[in-house]
Formats: C-alpha cells, sequence, structure tokens
C-alpha cells in the first residue's frame, strides 16, 4: 500500500491516505455530478488528516447519512463518508499531490438511485 498526502486549493486542510488504487469511482447523485469528482474508496483507519480539520465544514442531504467535507476557505471537496458504508471514505483524487490516474479502472456508481 502507498502512503499519499493531499490538500484543499489553499493548503489550510492537509491529509493523508493509504492505498492500493485498485479502482477509482465516479458517481451519478445530484451532488457528485456537480462536483465532478474521481474517489479512491478508503478505510476510516486509512485517512489522516493532518491540519485543518477546524476548516472543514460538513454538507449533509437526503438520509443524511453521508458527510461531505468541504474547505471553509476555498471551498474544494477532498473527500467524504460514505452512506451505504460509513466507515470508509471517497477521497478526491484531484487533491493527492503528483497522483496520476491514468490507467486505473473507474467504476461509475448509481448513487442516484440510492433510496
Amino acid at each position: 500500500m502507498k502512503t499519499f498526502t493531499g490538500s484543499c486549493h489553499c493548503g489550510s486542510v492537509i491529509f493523508e491516505i493509504d492505498s492500493d488504487f485498485t479502482e477509482l469511482t465516479t458517481c451519478d447523485c445530484s451532488i457528485c455530478i456537480m462536483k465532478n469528482a474521481v474517489m479512491v474508496k478508503v478505510h476510516e483507519s486509512e485517512i489522516r488528516i493532518k491540519a485543518g480539520e477546524d476548516c472543514l465544514s460538513t454538507y449533509q442531504f437526503h438520509t443524511n447519512t453521508a458527510a461531505h467535507y468541504f474547505c471553509k476557505k476555498c471551498g474544494i471537496y477532498p473527500f467524504h463518508r460514505k452512506r451505504v458504508t460509513p466507515d470508509y471514505y471517497g477521497i478526491n483524487v484531484f487533491c493527492l499531490d503528483g497522483f496520476d490516474p491514468e490507467g486505473i479502472p473507474v467504476r461509475v456508481t448509481v448513487g442516484a438511485e440510492m433510496k
């Protein structure tokens, strides 16, 4: 497993994840379509917030189970706690330093149909 550091755009929120990046995902729910993120799923034990936890704002909707985190300063979405598997996070791979998603399969998830 590799460790990657990530951050929001302004650098206030800094985090690390451990992942093998076996696949990436996109989602067609209303918020994911608008934020256009490509995500990797990591267990809560594989993410560490190193700085800026106080800069995170949380947005929830529908069942209020998933928690979408945004930087209060720059507005970037670095990660969210998942709805169906709340012990996992979806990490916005475009927030990871030096990460190249080329060659990693992308699976489309159907979030819009979740009830």
